[in-house]
């Protein structure tokens, strides 16, 4: 049997899952781009950072942090991305504690 990090009752990660849609295809392409540069610096806290291209106008990023805390103190700089990019039509937001994180 696998040792796995996280088992029940253990400490979890907290997740924020953000959906940006963007008024263009190219508007979210050049926004995806800017994430993968970017987002490692612009949130140093976050331990794992994923982002999804979920449609021709749509971006999703999944990123997990230590705590509400680590979380918190990320978000003037999610505020500062989000707020300069003037093709954004809307964002919605999730929050939640991981349960399972599993890689092979």
């Amino acid at each position: 049997m696998k040792n796995h990090k996280y088992q029940k009752g253990a400490y979890m990660s907290v997740a924020r899952i953000t959906t940006v849609t963007f008024k263009s295809q190219e508007a979210a392409d050049i926004a995806a781009g800017s994430y993968v540069n970017n987002s490692p610096t612009d949130f140093p806290e976050a331990e794992q950072l994923l982002g999804i291209k979920g449609g021709d106008n749509t971006l999703i990023a999944v990123t997990l942090y230590a705590d509400n805390e680590a979380m918190e103190r990320a978000t003037a700089s999610r505020k500062k991305v989000l707020d300069s990019n003037q093709e954004v039509v809307s964002v919605e937001t999730q929050v939640g504690t991981v349960e399972i994180n599993h890689i092979n």
